[in-house]
Formats: C-alpha cells, sequence, structure tokens
C-alpha cells in the first residue's frame, strides 16, 4: 500500500500500518525532508495555536517542550524524532511525487505516475492534509511589485527585513503570528484587513524544568494534562455547537482587545461583527499590543489593486512598501491531488464533487475510489478540535478497515454510496445550527459549493467512537478472481520458437 504525505497524517499512518503487520508500505514525499506543514512554514513567530501537550501523538508524548505552545521548529524537530524512533526511514521515499492516482479495477490496485515511475498500491491512503496549497490574493498588479513578494508558506529568508517597510496582507492566524515577530525589525509594518477577527489571549509561557521532569518519570501527569487541555477544547466546542452560550467566551475577548488597545477608533476597526467562532478562532497575546506601536499601522480594507510600489486600499488609500508579505492561508477545501486521483469510472475526485464540494463516509471513505482513504478529510476537523485527537482516531478506523480486508481475503472494498450520503445529510442538517453555518460571516468552512466542507458538527468524543467502530456493513467488497483453468497440454502441436509447448 502506499501513504502519500510525510507530515503529521503520513507518519502517524506508518507507524499504525506497520504495528498491525502491514509491512508492504511506502510513503511517498515530493519534498526532500519530512514534516509537512511544520516544514513548510519557517516565517518568524511561527507556531502551534493548540497547546504542545495535545499537539503530539499520544503513544509518543514529548516529554521536553519547551513552551506550552511549541514553535514551528520545537514541532519538526519532534515529528523527525518520531520518526527516527519507528523507523520510518526505512519506507520513506522523499523527492518522489504523485503526478497521477487511477484505479484499475481489472487487477484492483492503484497505479501511481510519480516523478520516480510508476508505483502500484493495493491501497492509497492520501494524507497531504488541507495545510498545503497556500492561497494567492488576486489582487491586480501584484506580479509587478518591485520588491520581493512571499507567502507566509513560501518565507524568503534572503530576504532582510531591516529599515524595509513590509505590507502584510491578510489578518489571520499566520498574520497574528507574524506581525508582531517582523515589526521588531522593520522600519513600518502595514497590515491590510479585510475583515476583523476575534482574538483571545494565549497563555505562552516557558515549561518549568519541574513539570518536564515529571512528564518524563510519571506519565500519568502528562496523561492528565492531556486530558485536561482536551476537555477545555471540548467546552469550547460545546459552545461553538450552541451558539447562545457563545456570549461569556465573546466577552472575553472583548475584554482582550479593550485591555491591549487604548484608542478607540483603532479598536473599532478591530472588533468583529459577526459571532466568535464562525470564523477560525485566533488566540494571541503579542497581536494587539504590536498595532499599537507607532511604527505598525492597521489598513481596515483589502487591497484592491498593486501600482508600482504602492497597494491601494478599496477605500481609495495609498501606501507605499518594499517588501509585501501575502498571510492568506492555505487552500482548505481543495484536498491536493484531487484533480488527479482517479476512481473506478474514470472520475477525478474534483469532477465527483463538483456540484456539492468534498465529501467522503465519516471523512475517510469516497464512495466509487475502492481502497482509497483520506486523513483529515471533508468534515472531520472544527473550531476548536486538536487534529491529532481526530487523526489518530482515523487512523484506527483504516487499520480496522485493511485489516478487514485482509482477514477475509478481499480485494477491494468501496462505501456504499447510500451509507455515505445518508452520512452527509446528517452532517449538513447538523451544521445548520452551529457558530460555524450560522454566526454571519465568510470563512473557508464554508465552500464555493455554500456547504460547509470542513467541520464535524459534533464532539469529538462522538466522532472518536463513531471511528472505532468500523461496520463492514457500510461498505461493498469485491473478492479475487478464480484463475481461469489451464487447458490441458496438446501434445500433437509443435513448440514455438523458443521450444516452450504453448
Amino acid at each position: 500500500m502506499a501513504v502519500v504525505g510525510a507530515g503529521f497524517s503520513g507518519i502517524g499512518a506508518a507507524i499504525r500500518l506497520r504495528r498491525e503487520g502491514f509491512r508492504d508500505l511506502l510513503v511517498l514525499e515530493k519534498a526532500s525532508q519530512l514534516g509537512g506543514t511544520w516544514r513548510d512554514n519557517t516565517y518568524p513567530g511561527c507556531a502551534c495555536d493548540v497547546p504542545s501537550s495535545l499537539y503530539s501523538y499520544s503513544f509518543t508524548p514529548s516529554p521536553g517542550w519547551s513552551r506550552t505552545f511549541a514553535g514551528q521548529r520545537e514541532i519538526h524537530d519532534y515529528l523527525r524524532a518520531t520518526a527516527d524512533r519507528y523507523g520510518v526511514g526505512a519506507v520513506l521515499r522523499c523527492g518522489v511525487a504523485v503526478l497521477r492516482a487511477r484505479w484499475d479495477g481489472s487487477a484492483g490496485r492503484w497505479r501511481l505516475e510519480t516523478t520516480d515511475g510508476e508505483y502500484t498500491a493495493t491501497a492509497l491512503v492520501l494524507a497531504t492534509g488541507p495545510w498545503h496549497e497556500p492561497r494567492r490574493p488576486d489582487v491586480p498588479g501584484l506580479e509587478e511589485f518591485p520588491g520581493p513578494v512571499f507567502h507566509t508558506a513560501e518565507w524568503d529568508h534572503s530576504v532582510d527585513l531591516a529599515g524595509r517597510r513590509v505590507a502584510v496582507i491578510g489578518s489571520g492566524a499566520s498574520a497574528v503570528q507574524v506581525v508582531p515577530a517582523v515589526q521588531a525589525r522593520a522600519a513600518a509594518v502595514h497590515l491590510f484587513q479585510r475583515t476583523a477577527q476575534w482574538v483571545l489571549p494565549k497563555p505562552d509561557l516557558p515549561v518549568p524544568a519541574a513539570l518536564n521532569w515529571c512528564l518524563s518519570h510519571a506519565p500519568g501527569v502528562g496523561r492528565a494534562m492531556r486530558a485536561g487541555q482536551y476537555s477545555l477544547q471540548e467546552c469550547f466546542g460545546y459552545a461553538f455547537r450552541h451558539p447562545r452560550l457563545i456570549g461569556p467566551v465573546q466577552a472575553a475577548a472583548r475584554a482582550h482587545l479593550r485591555l491591549a488597545v487604548r484608542d478607540k477608533e483603532l479598536r473599532r476597526a478591530l472588533t468583529p461583527h459577526y459571532r466568535l467562532g464562525c470564523k477560525r478562532l485566533l488566540t494571541s497575546s503579542t497581536f494587539y499590543p504590536a498595532l499599537t506601536l507607532p511604527h505598525v499601522r492597521l489598513h481596515p480594507t483589502a487591497v484592491s489593486a498593486v501600482r508600482g510600489r504602492h497597494l491601494v486600499g478599496a477605500d481609495g488609500t495609498e501606501t507605499e512598501a518594499d517588501v509585501v508579505i501575502t498571510a492568506t492561508g492555505f487552500r482548505i477545501g481543495e484536498l491536493p491531488l484531487a484533480r488527479s486521483t482517479h476512481g473506478a469510472d474514470g472520475r477525478t475526485l474534483h469532477e465527483t464533487w463538483a456540484k456539492g464540494g468534498p465529501e467522503a463516509y465519516l471523512g475517510t471513505s469516497v464512495s466509487g475510489f475502492p481502497n482509497l482513504f483520506l486523513l483529515l478529510g471533508p468534515n472531520l476537523l472544527g473550531g476548536s478540535t486538536s487534529a491529532i485527537s481526530v487523526l489518530e482516531a482515523q487512523l484506527a478506523y483504516v487499520s480496522a478497515a485493511l485489516s478487514h480486508l485482509r482477514r477475509r481475503g478481499l480485494t477491494s472494498m468501496d462505501v456504499r454510496p447510500a451509507v455515505q450520503d445518508e452520512h452527509n445529510a446528517a452532517v449538513q442538517e447538523a451544521l445548520r445550527s452551529t457558530v460555524y453555518n450560522s454566526g454571519g460571516c465568510s470563512s473557508y468552512y464554508i465552500g464555493s459549493t455554500g456547504r460547509n466542507t470542513f467541520c464535524w458538527p459534533w464532539s469529538t468524543g462522538r466522532l472518536v467512537r463513531r471511528l472505532n467502530r468500523f461496520d463492514p456493513a457500510a461498505y461493498t467488497y469485491r473478492v479475487p478472481s478464480a484463475p481461469a483453468p489451464r487447458a490441458p497440454a496438446d501434445h500433437s502441436r509443435p513448440t514455438d520458437e523458443e521450444g516452450i509447448t504453448p
């Protein structure tokens, strides 16, 4: 079988599947090293917004996090150390990009066209994740900007920001982290904010040496800490599912803004006009203070055009800059390889999803794509969920499904269309009352078709329970074809040119 991608999902898949006895396995990674989004995002200030002890595999907790919210380099080091510990390098092929995947029904296998030739696999696990393809703003004239222009996920470390005027386009998670980091070197920072964001304070503190000692020598302490942080995340999730309860959290966010920003006009520009949770909830204790500095300016407008070195706001204002940083996130709703993964009828995932947007059964299986498994697929995450908790539950489901195939001697499995449709109808109905759908904003949760293709509408506990129960009846199966009976030899016929009797 083949796993595509070597970030948290791909490494976790390799470890889990090998533990279950699936040894004929390869992990294909197009980059030169593993790490996924934590390899690619090296911008100043890059860190996780999930507590460190929760943002790690439950089977390999790290006892040595330096902060309560780990930074990019530390998370990347953790991933590399975990891969080394479990021997993932033995099945990892870096520098191999998958160009096209096609299900071969006659052979019951996936055929992969890669930059390293063709591979075949009995099962295909797409572990490319939603935080992969940078989303670049479509701003007229931006390509002709005379200075450096780069996305936060493709940070150009050769560019020295010292003494330069830096324009940051976007006000989401990466902007909240990068603005406080770059303002210390830049002569001026201009943040272009199309939509104000709700920001809660981030209790990002150094982890005391004594606590790390306890985590190393008393595993129960780590488990208790992880459980506590998980419960706190679930409290936020409960409020997001019952918007009438969001008031106290929203009041805390307003208080955080009021305490940090004394200027009424600036505070008004930073105050969102939608319910907290409708967009991804941000956390930072440095973002608001950075915006109050004399050399940092907030522009509460989108960028409508770029003319030479001038960025033109939708409000008609013009701002001169030397460097442009696009902090515009990722193409969350577009699964990598969706346009080049062909199912049983020859259609791609992208074509299959054209009308309603991405959907799958339990975010994992797509009808018409036998033996294909998506990790962190459609409608599995949310505004408060740790992706690692969801991932581990998914890996248990995928290993159970593949074990069922192996135990029964089956060739392939394909989720029943009616089962997939029923599941997704229930998901969409449940989402209607959540803040994700009813909060009064425009977010990446809602795809181009108007459907929420990102969020899970119930608790993470419910999701874990569903994924821990593999239901064979949800799928149809194919048994191996019986070999054709061999005709008796006819010794009266001559042999062929190589002397072998036909």
